[in-house]
Order: structure tokens, then C-alpha cells, then sequence
């Protein structure tokens, strides 16, 4: 037992800690509390350490990241971490292998403080669960089995990496709300980040049209701290072998390898949730979600904006165990199927080869398509770009290079001969002993691809020059590879063959991925509301099919020819001194378009023989090809701009019933009847006047006689002149296929003068009724 001395003198220090954290402004003064602190751990007991992180660390995290306190919703622009002359001191104080991280590891082990977690703060999935089901029945190696919706109990560490997770979600909530993705930027101020979001937005003012490239992380504070992170506690190897960190943050004997992999599991899953799944409509597989009886009531949302650039390091470093288990097995190979399954994971203690790309298949497809799907049409399309490269660097981990990470290990002073980076192939290309790999993330390579496609035809007047080039990447990755293509081909026919095999051998062993593919299809695309007005033209397809290789105007090829006289016409508008340039991007698309489709000559739909009918203008919105829940081949909505995306400018839930109930009019009213062209109304309206060419008359006399039958025929005059008002009106809408729209009515500004006047009208009443009083 310690003597009571030392542990009032170590009570003291820890309240002396508190309150030089909560002064400290300047660097100098940061400085000085940092090297304190690490003064403090370095000379005391964990017995005695326990006063300050119970008194003095919750503050400490705050004022690093910028928190006033823990319950505050987004970071302030003076937290430490955005002070660019302490990056060398915050590293040195929460590096890994430091002082404070040894002491979290000896505080931890002992059991000696335990933190409650703000609910509020939690990943948006895990608020709306009631307190009836356990956060840790759904994803146990994030959360104790003690941990309800409403009480989250962490020991130092989760405490502190839960808080770290949050933080570029937060900040890029509360720095860019209206902007799907953006580059987390943690130098700079809150007012810098507005106004280069701002400008960012609008194409004439963003930087030089640069041609979007795989680049390197941004070498900033927090990316070196993820990495750092990564690199102590998350393997890219067997969980069994020898670790070069076992004096990380969490400080194991060398026999403890379940918890290296329980560690691993939390430091992994705590990003996922935090950064993928978040506000994801369906957050857990069906399965999984139907055995506990779990729904999660809340609908589509983007992802959180301004984490492209950290996700981006996370799946290219989890990508290098990927490259590990090719490097050792020459080939990519899992032990039961090619998908992940939540509790399956997390229960399994020997994870070998492959397992962290079972863990990120399902929410990194599902962050992928909630960015194209419901990205905000006042978006900055060099924002949604950092969450495209995640993408490409997904689809291809053989082109991780030896020097993948040499940047990051360098500045974080570590030895070249340690680093991670030893397991990076040296870059290549696709080979066939890839297969395996590609089949398993079949989707990505394909029905992601049509989902990309809707997102670059929406998008295009945005920004025609990026998109174009984000649309050459994702080509030029597909066709990067005959072998790759063939695959791709062969699973696609497979796919929608109605037998159950080939007598080719080839063709059988890709079959037993089929039912695989097909499940991952309605698993990973499950919850996506088939709306109107969310702006995809793969509403009947959703959860059924694949369309990339499939012939009609609901085809990859087909649009992806649409998509190139469109942009064709729109850089010929503003291109200016780089026509030259631009159109070489339109011939290099064509080739690649010819590849991907054996070559075959480009022609235009039978359906639109002028191709400048579909560049009305440059704004237009890319116009989908199914409404609702039903095959609409005989609906015409010309220019359907009720089916355009939501805006920013309109409120979304009542643009949606406006929708519905204009279609239900449009319905009733019979003006979804298709009309070739006048001359057939004309038609039709000659062959019903003949029918009846004349009315005949009453002999009978009338007489009107009397104040009520006046009336009473003043009032049939008036209803026979309303309804037939009605019916020319109708008639007039039928012949030249005019229909009811509503939608204009959801407008923010609309809805707004109609408050005003209730409003209004209402303290008006109120001034009246006080007068009479």
C-alpha cells in the first residue's frame, strides 16, 4: 500500500495538471504543460497515475482537439491540434511509444479508471437503438457487454481513440454541412475552411483544373497520429506473429495474443462505425439485423463530409494485409466465403490472411454509394473526388508500391528497414492469381460502376473537366487488363444465365460465385429507398440486378455513350484555350469505351437519331430512366424535372409527398397515357365527335318560374362552366402531355412565404382580439 503522503502529493500535482491544461493558450505555455505531463507519468506509479486521469485527462483530450467540453457537438478552431508549431510536441506527448501511452497501458491493465462515453457523440446508428437492445449483442469488439444505448463505459484508451475517431467527423460536420466529402484540413481555422469551401463550389473560382491523380496522404498532424495508430496496433500480417509494438498503447506480454487481436479488432471496428457505417441506414447486415429484431428507422443521408483524405490512409493501409496474404500464399483465398459477417468477426479470435477486408467490404460499399446516391447537388465535385480515390485504391491493391508509406514512416521518425511498407509488392498490375480477390468484391468492379455513372451524368455541369477525369480512372482501372476483363464478363454472363453450368471447367468455378454475388447484391444495396426523386435510373434494378454489360438504354454502354456527347458538347462550351487537351480526355474515353465492349463501334439509340437532342443545356440534370416501384415505359416525362435530385433549397420529405401525390393525380386524371404525337389527338378527337355529332333537344317546354329555381339554374350554369373549364383543361394537358407537378410548392422559399403569411394572419387575429377586449 502506498503511503498516504504519495498519494496526496500525486492528487495535488494531478489538480495543479488541471489547471495549467485549462489556462495554457499559447504554444509556449502548451509546450510547457506537455512536457509536465510527461514528467508527471514518467515519475509516478500507475496507482498514483489514476488521479490524473481521472481529474486531468477528459480536459486534456478537449483542449487537444478542441472541444470545450465532452459534450460539445463539433470542435472549436483553437483546440491544440490546429496549431502547426506543436505538431512536434502533441506527436512526442501521444505517439504510441511515449510516456503517456505507456501509462494508459498501465492504468488500463490494472483496471483503475473507467470513462462514460457522451451517447450523442456515438456513431449515429448506435443512438437510435432503445435501451431494450445491447450495443455490444451488434458489434461486441466495440462495445463491452455492459454497454447500452444510453452508457457507454470505456477503459483509457477506447476513451480516448473513441474521441479521436469522432473528430474529423465532427469537424467536417461543422465545418462544411453542406458538402458531401472534403479533405480533412486540421491547420487550418474555421473561418479558412468556409471560405475555401465556398470557392471550392463554384468551378469558375476553384484552383487550376489540375488532372485528379492518385496522390499521396496529406502529411498532416492527425493523418501522422491514424497512421502511427495503425501501424502499433493493427497488424497487415497473421495475428499470431510477432509484433514490433508490443510497447504501444496498449502494453501486452508477448504471450498475449488474443488480446493483440481483440485490440486490433477495436482499433479497426472504432473507425469503421465511426467513419463508413455512421448514419447508414443499414448499418449491419439483414441477417444479422433480423436474427436480434433490430430496425433503424432513419433514411438516406450522405456520409459525414471531409473524411475522404483519412479513410483513404485507412483503406490503403488495411489494404496491405491484402497484399501480405498474396505475398505469402500467392493468392488471395478465404476460408468459408467471401463475405463478412458482424457477429462471425468479432467473435473469432485467429483471424488470419484477408480478415480486415472481410471487416470493410459491406460498409465501405455502402459509404461508396451513399456518397454517389445522395451527394448534394451544391456539392464541390473536388470534394466528392478524395471519396473517388478511396474507391480506386480499393479496387487496386496490387498497385500498392514498396514506398507506399515511406513519407509518413519518415516523418514519424521511424526506421526504413521497420516499416510497413516492406509488405507493398512494388506495384503492378492485375493478374490472374487476383481472381479470387476481384469475385469476392465483385460489386465494387460493377454494380458501384452503374451507380457512378448516374453520379457523373448528375454532376457533370459541376464541374465537366474533373468528372470526365474521374470517369477515365475508373475506365482506364477496368481495362487496365484483358484478364480483368474477360472475369468481369464471364461472372456477368454466369450471372444472368438461366442455367446452372457450362461443361466448361473455367465457367463451373466461377459459377459458386454467383448465389455469393447475388447475395452481397440485396445485403449491401439493402434499405436504398425507390424514390422519385433521389435521382437514379436504377430503381427496378436495385437489389436484382447488374446492368454494367447489359444491352438497352438502361445499359453500361449505352450511358456511358450518352455520358460522352454530353460532356463532349459541354467542354466544346467552356473550354476555352484547352480544347486541345479536353478532347484527347473525349478520344481517350471512346477507346476505352470501345475496349471495355469488345471493340464495338459506338452508335447512337434508335430512340434519339440527333444526339445534341440530349445537350439541351448546360445545367440540365441527368433524367432517370425508372419512376417508383414500377416499370413507367409508358409515362413520358419530358425533361422530368420533378424526378431531379433533391436540392438544397427544397425540403426533402415534402418534396417526396408532393411527388407521390402529383403522380397520384397524374394517375387518376389519366395524364400518364402516352401521346405519339397531335395528329393522333386530333384523331381520336374526330372519331369521338362523330360518334355523336348532335345533341337533341327536349320538345318539352320549360319554364322557370320562382326566386329558387332561378337560382338553382344560376347555379348549374356555373357548375356546367367549372366543369367544363376542367374538362378543356384536362383535354388541353392530355394533347400536349402536360402533367401535375406539385414539387414546385416544396421550395424553401415557398413554404416560407407561407408561414409568413400564417404567421402573419395570426397576430394580426391575436391585435384584433386584444383591441376588442
Amino acid at each position: 500500500m502506498l503511503p498516504h503522503s504519495y498519494t496526496l502529493d500525486s492528487l495535488t500535482k494531478s489538480q495543479e495538471l488541471l489547471s495549467s491544461i485549462q489556462s495554457a493558450t499559447s504554444p509556449s505555455e502548451i509546450t510547457t504543460v506537455c512536457t509536465s505531463i510527461q514528467t508527471f507519468l514518467h515519475t509516478h506509479s500507475p496507482d498514483q497515475s489514476r488521479h490524473f486521469f481521472s481529474l486531468a485527462f477528459p480536459t486534456l483530450i478537449c483542449n487537444i482537439f478542441g472541444f470545450e467540453n465532452p459534450r460539445a457537438a463539433s470542435p472549436s478552431s483553437n483546440g491544440w491540434i490546429n496549431i502547426a508549431e506543436l505538431d512536434k510536441t502533441l506527436f512526442s506527448l501521444l505517439s504510441p511509444t511515449g510516456t503517456l501511452a505507456t501509462a494508459i497501458s498501465a492504468v488500463d491493465r490494472l483496471s483503475l479508471v473507467k470513462y462514460l462515453f457522451p451517447a450523442e457523440r456515438l456513431p449515429i446508428w448506435s443512438r437510435s437503438l432503445s435501451d431494450k437492445h445491447n450495443l455490444s449483442d451488434l458489434c461486441p469488439s466495440l462495445f463491452t457487454s455492459s454497454s447500452s444505448s444510453s452508457q457507454i463505459q470505456l477503459n483509457v484508451f477506447q476513451y480516448f481513440f473513441f474521441w479521436f475517431a469522432y473528430y474529423p467527423v465532427s469537424k467536417g460536420n461543422s465545418g462544411n454541412s453542406n458538402s458531401n466529402s472534403d479533405q480533412v484540413s486540421v491547420k487550418s481555422t474555421a473561418p479558412k475552411f468556409r471560405l475555401e469551401n465556398w470557392t471550392a463550389s463554384i468551378p469558375r473560382f476553384s484552383a487550376s483544373k489540375r488532372h485528379v491523380s492518385d496522390q499521396k496522404p496529406n502529411c498532416n498532424l492527425y493523418t501522422r497520429l491514424l497512421y502511427a495508430y495503425l501501424r502499433a496496433n493493427v497488424p497487415t500480417c497473421d495475428l499470431s506473429s510477432h509484433q514490433p509494438y508490443r510497447s504501444s498503447i496498449l502494453h501486452y506480454g508477448s504471450g498475449h495474443d488474443a488480446t493483440v487481436a481483440a485490440r486490433a479488432e477495436f482499433v479497426v471496428n472504432t473507425l469503421i462505425h465511426f467513419w463508413l457505417v455512421d448514419n447508414d441506414f443499414s448499418p449491419f447486415p439483414v441477417s444479422v439485423c433480423k436474427a436480434l429484431g433490430v430496425s433503424f428507422p432513419f433514411g438516406e443521408m450522405p456520409p459525414s463530409p471531409g473524411l475522404g483524405e483519412v479513410v483513404k490512409l485507412f483503406v490503403r493501409y488495411l489494404s496491405l494485409s491484402t497484399v501480405s496474404a498474396f505475398r505469402e500464399n500467392g493468392e488471395f483465398g478465404y476460408s468459408s466465403s467471401p463475405r463478412w459477417r458482424t457477429m462471425e468477426v468479432s467473435k473469432n479470435k485467429d483471424l488470419g490472411f484477408g480478415c480486415w477486408n472481410q471487416c470493410l467490404q459491406r460498409p465501405l460499399y455502402r459509404f461508396l454509394l451513399r456518397t454517389l446516391l445522395f451527394c448534394p447537388m451544391a456539392a464541390s465535385v473536388k470534394n466528392v473526388s478524395q471519396v473517388f480515390y478511396v474507391w480506386i485504391s480499393y479496387l487496386e491493391p496490387w498497385s500498392i508500391k514498396g514506398d507506399e508509406f515511406s513519407e509518413l514512416d519518415e516523418l514519424n521518425g521511424e526506421k526504413l528497414e521497420n516499416s510497413v511498407s516492406e509488405n507493398g509488392s512494388g506495384g503492378g498490375g492485375f493478374t490472374p492469381r487476383w481472381q479470387d480477390y476481384v469475385l469476392s468484391n465483385y460489386l465494387y468492379y460493377t454494380s458501384l460502376v452503374m451507380h457512378f455513372i448516374g453520379f457523373a451524368h448528375r454532376f457533370l455541369h459541376s464541374d465537366v473537366e474533373i468528372v470526365v477525369q474521374m470517369v477515365l480512372k475508373v475506365l482506364d482501372t477496368l481495362t487496365s487488363s484483358k484478364e480483368l476483363i474477360d472475369l468481369l464478363k464471364n461472372v456477368d454472363t454466369l450471372f444472368h444465365s438461366k442455367q446452372a453450368g457450362s461443361g466448361k471447367p473455367m465457367l463451373n468455378n466461377l459459377f459458386r460465385y454467383v448465389p455469393i454475388i447475388r447475395e452481397q447484391l440485396q445485403d449491401w444495396e439493402d434499405g436504398l429507398c425507390e424514390t422519385d426523386v433521389d435521382g437514379s435510373f436504377l430503381h427496378d434494378n436495385w437489389n436484382k440486378d447488374l446492368r454494367l454489360f447489359a444491352d438497352g438504354e438502361d445499359g453500361g454502354q449505352q450511358l456511358l455513350q450518352l455520358f460522352i456527347m454530353r460532356a463532349e458538347a459541354e467542354l466544346q462550351a467552356i473550354s476555352g484555350n484547352n480544347v486541345a487537351p479536353n478532347l484527347q480526355c473525349i478520344d481517350s474515353l471512346k477507346a476505352k469505351l470501345g475496349c471495355l465492349f469488345d471493340g464495338k463501334t459506338i452508335t447512337l439509340s434508335p430512340t434519339s437519331p440527333e444526339p445534341m437532342q440530349h445537350q439541351q443545356s448546360r445545367d440540365e440534370i441527368f433524367k432517370p430512366r425508372r419512376a417508383g416501384n414500377r416499370v413507367c415505359m409508358d409515362v413520358k416525362y419530358k425533361g422530368d424535372w420533378m424526378r431531379r435530385p433533391i436540392s438544397s433549397d427544397e425540403i426533402a420529405w415534402l418534396a417526396k409527398v408532393l411527388v407521390w401525390l402529383s403522380d397520384w393525380l397524374n394517375e387518376n386524371l389519366g395524364l400518364n397515357q402516352a401521346n405519339t404525337s397531335l395528329g393522333l389527338n386530333q384523331t381520336d378527337s374526330s372519331k369521338s365527335n362523330s360518334t355523336c355529332s348532335y345533341v337533341e333537344l327536349s320538345t318539352d317546354d320549360v319554364h322557370i318560374s320562382g326566386p329558387s329555381e332561378a337560382l338553382k339554374a344560376f347555379l348549374c350554369t356555373i357548375c356546367s362552366w367549372f366543369l367544363f373549364v376542367v374538362a378543356a383543361s384536362l383535354g388541353f394537358m392530355r394533347r400536349y402531355g402536360l402533367r401535375v407537378n406539385l414539387r414546385i410548392l416544396a421550395s424553401k422559399k415557398v413554404v416560407m412565404v407561407f408561414v409568413l403569411y400564417a404567421v402573419f394572419s395570426l397576430l394580426k387575429k391575436s391585435f384584433r382580439a386584444i383591441y376588442s377586449m
